[in-house]
């Protein structure tokens, strides 16, 4: 059942999740075999580990996490196939937005978010913060939520890790400000960004920071560990270091009130170029572009401080044809193309020739 009536809308307040939430869960038995498919960023792998350990507390006996591969879209073919691989009963998708069409047809779905929403299966419960004042991280409502279920109070640090990832330092939540004054801000800093790097790293393997959280107690000690998983986590953010590093050399191309920035790196790194240029340029639609981070794709991120970017990207028009691009939020969005629908985009919007990708 959906508490959703509107996708656009969602569920209005906090109250209203809850409910959604509960009514979801108060249908699963114990013994069925429950499937959550995450984002691979700090966002997703702490809703996902948050996730995990409330419903193991509250004594359902088969709970599984799948994380997509790099496209990070859970409709994809290849995607499709890991969650059914994992033979769910009930399934919940977080952080990786919301569409009217099924993830995997038959299976009640619970979707969990913040993006903007585009629809919901019939059927299927949606359960989004987007219209919320002020939006919360899927990892904060995941910790909100499954507080229904289980005491997860001490996982307190994972969703303010998340928390912290998303919406920054300064985000106005009691839980961030809390966790800071019991873990620190330094340390959360530092575990944020080990959890992050390795999604951001060219051996993509994000379930090592899902483990990274699983098995450590807090940020300190994720951050002073020794483990193989953190010590991997450490190697991948100092590759990262070293791809922004060459990356930030790059000076942008102009194309009407669109600045481009290109890059050719097995890193994923063009989200934090994005970012980086995005108060350099605050009148403008930034686009870093990464033509190395999968083959035959060019994978980008659109950020701006003034415009709509989904409403942009997806006014656009592309032809049909393989990747896609115009989900996430208002104004931080991106897309993942193949080089002939990305070079027909660069051509769109006007930019020479001499900045197309090789074919």
């Amino acid at each position: 059942m959906t508490f959703t009536l509107d996708p656009a809308v969602g569920t209005p307040n906090q109250e209203a999740a809850l409910q959604a939430f509960d009514r979801f869960v108060s249908q699963i038995s114990h013994s069925s075999r429950m499937v959550a498919i995450h984002d691979s960023d700090a966002d997703g792998v702490t809703a996902g580990v948050v996730w995990q350990r409330a419903f193991e507390r509250a004594g359902f006996a088969s709970v599984h996490r799948v994380i997509p591969d790099r496209e990070r879209n859970a409709w994809t073919p290849n995607n499709r196939a890991i969650i059914q691989s994992a033979n769910p009963a009930y399934l919940f998708v977080m952080d990786l937005g919301s569409r009217s069409e099924p993830v995997i047809a038959g299976i009640p779905t619970c979707f969990i978010d913040h993006h903007h929403p585009e629809g919901v299966p019939d059927g299927d419960t949606l359960i989004t913060a987007y219209t919320w004042e002020p939006i919360p991280n899927t990892s904060l409502i995941i910790w909100q939520l499954c507080q229904m279920i289980a005491d997860i109070s001490d996982l307190d640090w994972i969703a303010a890790i998340g928390t912290l990832s998303d919406l920054g330092d300064r985000a106005p939540f009691e839980l961030l400000t809390t966790a800071k004054r019991k873990y620190t801000a330094k340390y959360l800093k530092e575990a944020t960004a080990l959890i992050n790097a390795s999604r951001r790293a060219s051996h993509y393997d994000p379930e090592v920071a899902a483990r990274a959280l699983l098995n450590h107690s807090s940020p300190k000690a994720l951050v002073n560990s020794e483990s193989a998983d953190v010590q991997h986590l450490r190697s991948a953010r100092e590759e990262v270091k070293l791809a922004l590093d060459e990356a930030r050399k790059t000076a942008p191309i102009f194309s009407g009130n669109v600045a481009l920035i290109r890059m050719n790196s097995p890193c994923q790194i063009h989200p934090l170029i994005a970012q980086s240029w995005r108060g350099r340029l605050s009148q403008m639609i930034v686009i870093a572009a990464n033509e190395g981070y999968m083959p035959g794709r060019v994978n980008f991120a659109a950020r701006s401080n003034s415009a709509n970017v989904l409403e942009f990207l997806r006014s656009q028009n592309l032809s049909v044809g393989e990747g896609s691009c115009g989900h996430g939020h208002d104004q931080a969005s991106g897309g993942s193309l193949s080089i002939e629908l990305w070079n027909e985009l660069l051509e769109k919007l006007g930019f020479p020739r001499t900045a197309f990708a090789k074919v």
